[in-house]
């Protein structure tokens, strides 16, 4: 059996990087361990707002992230059927003075890189690709006996914290729940980016190139923002549907989905037939927020792996880098004996979480919603201010991790 150091963490996606860097920002050495003998990240954009980017950028990523993040100037909502507009959030210069803290928008595998490299210039962090947490198992005097198999070896490694981060079908969620399946919500989730002139030439002015705009309808709703440093367009559909796999980024026939969407508006069934436009699937999975995060004996869950959130609050990047931050501030000082501060975390960061999973219900409801509740929708849309529509936000892209009130 193998010294660990402070933690182990298993999954080195955005959670278990930034998790691995906010440790060693408190002086806590960790190892991360991850399944892919190399690190790229699937899926498409992001949506970075204020009370991640604020955690990021202590830890040094937002430097090495740089141009390659876009700062969009507003969220506009729109009607998917005759593209008109609801309501605009300001961000740009706005937002950054409200919230102190910039909203940003990027390609998932320009901020893996970006963890990954502050990451690796961090002489307390090791990062082992190819290393599939095999086995774990709970011990009776505390701590986790790890079972790593890399290639034909196996390597025994006892740690007295296990970080999981392996995502919204982690297997080491089994070690704190007795329910460890994630739960399918019934909607899933296409993908694909498109240069910003063809997506401009299928929507014209209903597209601008600097914002996040949502585009409404009962059957669906469109994302649009620019990603890598405003070259591309990121384009996500959310509708009702099935698909054959538990798996991410499966290549599916996209006829319904050209169809649904040239239904409601042509415009949008141009933009869905874009020649460049090579659409993904992802079927959009929830874990409840209100189950178990951690066991005394020393294991704890971040991100999806804790509380995967479906996307309608785009909130499951900050979500993740939230935990991430709390857990090693709260981890200082536990000296090998970590209970206390796992119960602590698990308790600071649950109504947050719980929160962010409400709102999220609630954007599903008003989106999608048809008939009186969508005309009753639009009319109070369009009756409030600037100011009100951001003080709306106050609570999630004003919050603080790592301020003392929130422990």
């Amino acid at each position: 059996m193998t010294d660990a150091p402070a933690a182990i963490i298993a999954g080195a996606g955005i959670a278990g990087l930034t998790a691995a860097l906010a440790m060693a920002r408190q002086g806590l050495p960790v190892r991360i361990y991850e399944r892919a003998p190399d690190l790229t990240e699937v899926g498409a954009g992001l949506q970075l707002s204020p009370n991640a980017t604020r955690l990021l950028a202590r830890l040094g990523v937002l430097d090495v992230l740089g141009d390659r993040a876009v700062r969009p100037q507003a969220v506009t909502l729109m009607r998917a059927g005759n593209l008109s507009p609801l309501a605009q959030v300001r961000l740009g210069d706005a937002g950054e003075t409200r919230w102190n803290a910039p909203y940003l928008v990027a390609h998932r595998a320009d901020l893996q890189s970006a963890l990954l490299e502050r990451a690796r210039s961090e002489a307390s962090i090791k990062v082992v690709t190819g290393a599939l947490v095999e086995k774990s198992e709970l011990l009776k005097d505390g701590g986790v006996r790890l079972h790593i198999r890399r290639d034909d070896a196996i390597e025994d490694v006892h740690t007295p914290l296990l970080i999981a981060a392996d995502g919204v079908w982690s297997h080491s969620r089994r070690l704190v729940r007795s329910s460890v399946r994630s739960r399918f919500t019934g909607y899933i989730a296409w993908r694909a980016t498109l240069p910003v002139a063809e997506a401009r030439a299928a929507l014209g002015d209903a597209l601008v190139a600097d914002r996040v705009t949502a585009f409404l309808d009962p059957a669906f709703h469109l994302v649009a923002y620019p990603i890598s440093g405003g070259r591309a367009i990121n384009l996500v559909v959310i509708l009702p549907g099935e698909v054959p796999l538990n798996a991410w980024a499966q290549d599916v026939d996209d006829t319904p989905l050209k169809k649904t969407l040239a239904r409601v508006n042509p415009a949008l069934g141009r933009l869905a037939g874009s020649e460049s436009a090579s659409w993904t699937v992802w079927p959009v999975h929830a874990v409840n927020p209100a189950d178990a995060w951690t066991s005394p004996q020393g294991v704890a869950l971040i991100g999806d792996a804790a509380h995967a959130v479906p996307p309608f609050a785009a909130q499951g990047a900050g979500m993740a880098i939230e935990d991430a931050v709390v857990l090693a501030r709260l981890l200082v000082g536990a000296a090998g004996e970590p209970a206390s501060a796992l119960a602590t975390y698990e308790a600071a960061r649950k109504p947050r979480v719980i929160r962010v999973a409400r709102r999220g219900a609630f954007n599903r409801f008003t989106w999608h919603a048809r008939g009186a509740v969508a005309l009753a929708r639009d009319m109070v849309l369009r009756g409030r201010g600037d100011n009100a529509l951001m003080a709306d936000f106050d609570w999630l892209y004003g919050f603080d991790a790592e301020a003392p009130e929130h422990f």
